[in-house]
């Protein structure tokens, strides 16, 4: 990235549109600028478990954003050059890595510059920003967007893919149409029956020669320089039912993901819901098989990754219940979950007074089944005498695998019960029950299986109209890894400016160590202060089945949230 280019771009376009909007008469388009302002800061006490040696950590953005009636732009600026532990290396840097012209019509957009995008789910391309994963797989090129007559939208685009301050070199282009069948039938929006068709397509072209993978000391691997992948997907919906049908497939890709196998990649998903007051159910299902899907076939980590595989488990937000997040496994998983949601009403014998909300929530991710070919003549030739490995297997199908059949292990399993209930005006109390299995080994290379109960009570008191206390129980039992762990909190706050919290994630089981933690936050306007100082575990922080390992820190934290 060329941080001085960079910034003569965001100087340029920032002065235009301080002119432009100085210049508008009131009968003219008005401009509206819009912005952020997000800093994340870190001042270590003791040893750094990343081996670093800084003495400040920061992590700063700034967005700035101009909208009119047929031009928007914007940049962003990053300062990364010493970020917060546990992103990993190329994450340093600092410039204008995002920046975008966008013109509009009643009808059409074109976007030139950085851009984000979803076709469908994100089975064969997803660009999104995850700040505090780590991840930004912007396109940088064109897009596209129309919709030609009613009833149909239409998206094309094209560019090279962000990788923290540089980008890959492969090109990334896409297709996607989406036709609302609803708006073309009188019969479907007269009877309130939404129906939406959907396909879209993704190439990568990557040259054959960035990368040379050898399956003997003389022969390398004679690697695709386009891969395409596709998806089609209907959805239907009708009062409170909704039924999602989606299948994607891919071309032979091999990557360091796979081991640099000639197998095609396959996801499924068939997901269905239906509410109505007071009632929700949900049921989903997905089997997907080699379908990592990056920009660059030799990576690994989190970055340049075209596409996303959302994980079917529950988003936990308490601290034992998330202590084992599941990561989505790209090679292939069978992945269910089924959730029901109910209100008890009010004044009956279980609701009380004020009525309860029930929420149960089942998630289990398996194997699929996986029946290796035979190894590599060529490296069967080469060394007769050794047994198969990795490396073997390059160049081949890699395996079978029938789609119904489920392969030998479990990945993970929770079941997860949450009541929320006011007990009166003052006083309102959350309690959950959580049984987990979670395959360590499968997740972060090693650990087995760990078999955990969690148990959870929060209960919130208003005790003056401006003033509230939370306070959180958490208990975290299990006989494997660390053993036992504990943690409680206690929130208070002034609205509408002040909140102080201390919490305590205590280890119990195998190690007693203590990882405490107090913030104040002050909140002004559209500002939004927060100071603490404590001691964080080592861990993994994810979002969406992606996560990022989280070393061990102690220090004073300062937060700055500013939106305008």
């Amino acid at each position: 990235m060329q941080n001085k280019g960079a910034l003569l771009l965001t100087t340029a376009l920032l002065s235009c549109t301080t002119l432009w909007a100085q210049n508008t008469d009131e009968s003219a388009d008005k401009v509206v600028l819009s912005g952020s302002v997000q800093v994340d800061a870190l001042a270590p006490t003791g040893k750094q478990s990343d081996g670093s040696n800084e003495d400040f950590r920061l992590n700063s953005y700034v967005d700035l954003n101009a909208s009119s009636k047929y031009v928007d732009a914007g940049v962003r600026f990053e300062y990364l050059e010493h970020p917060l532990p546990g992103f990993e290396s190329d994450f340093k840097g600092w410039g204008v890595p995002f920046f975008y012209v966008k013109g509009k019509l009643k009808k059409a957009e074109l976007t030139l510059g950085t851009f984000y995008d979803q076709f469908g789910s994100g089975f064969i391309f997803r660009t999104y920003e995850e700040r505090s994963l780590g991840i930004d797989n912007s396109l940088l090129g064109a897009r596209l967007a129309v919709q030609p007559v009613k009833g149909v939208r239409l998206k094309v685009l094209s560019g090279k893919q962000r990788r923290y301050w540089a980008h890959n070199n492969a090109w990334v282009s896409g297709a996607d149409m989406e036709l609302s069948l609803d708006e073309w039938f009188k019969a479907l929006k007269q009877s309130s029956t939404y129906l939406t068709l959907g396909a879209s397509w993704v190439n990568k072209h990557e040259k054959a020669s960035e990368d040379e993978i050898f399956t003997t000391p003389t022969e390398k691997l004679v690697l695709p320089e386009n891969v395409n992948a596709w998806d089609v997907r209907a959805n239907l919906q009708k009062g409170g039912f909704s039924l999602l049908g989606e299948y994607a497939q891919k071309t032979q890709d091999p990557s360091f993901d796979n081991g640099y196998i000639f197998r095609k990649g396959y996801v499924a998903m068939l997901s269905t819901s239906y509410s109505k007051r007071g009632f929700s159910v949900l049921l989903q299902g997905k089997r997907s098989d080699n379908f990592s899907f990056r920009s660059r076939r030799s990576m690994s980590g989190t970055s340049s990754f075209i596409n996303h595989l959302p994980a079917f488990t529950e988003d936990q937000t308490y601290a034992l219940a998330s202590l084992y997040p599941y990561a989505t496994h790209p090679a292939g998983e069978w992945a269910y979950q089924a959730q029901l949601g109910y209100n008890f009403k009010r004044r009956t014998a279980i609701g009380g007074r004020y009525g309860m909300n029930l929420k149960v929530n089942f998630s289990h991710i398996h194997a699929i089944q996986q029946n290796k070919v035979a190894c590599n003549q060529l490296w069967s030739a080469a060394y007769p005498d050794r047994q198969p490995n990795l490396a073997a297997y390059y160049g081949t199908q890699g395996y079978g695998s029938a789609f119904w059949k489920w392969g030998g292990q479990t990945y993970y399993q929770d079941l997860d019960v949450q009541l929320e209930r006011r007990f009166t005006k003052s006083f309102k109390l959350n309690l959950m029950y959580m049984n987990q299995f979670y395959n360590k080994t499968i997740v972060e290379g090693e650990g087995g299986m760990i078999h955990s109960n969690i148990f959870v009570a929060d209960g919130l008191f208003n005790i003056a109209p401006k003033t509230t206390l939370r306070a959180e129980a958490q208990y975290l039992t299990t006989g494997e890894d660390d053993g036992d762990w504990l943690f409680g909190l206690v929130e208070l706050s002034f609205a509408p400016h002040w909140m102080f919290t201390v919490s305590d994630e205590y280890n119990c089981g195998r190690t007693n160590a203590h990882y405490w933690q107090t913030y104040a936050t002050y909140n002004l306007g559209a500002h939004r202060f927060q100071l603490g100082w404590g001691r964080t575990r080592a861990g993994y922080n994810c979002s969406g089945g992606v996560c990022r390992y989280v070393p061990e820190s102690k220090g004073f934290t300062l937060s700055y949230n500013y939106n305008f």
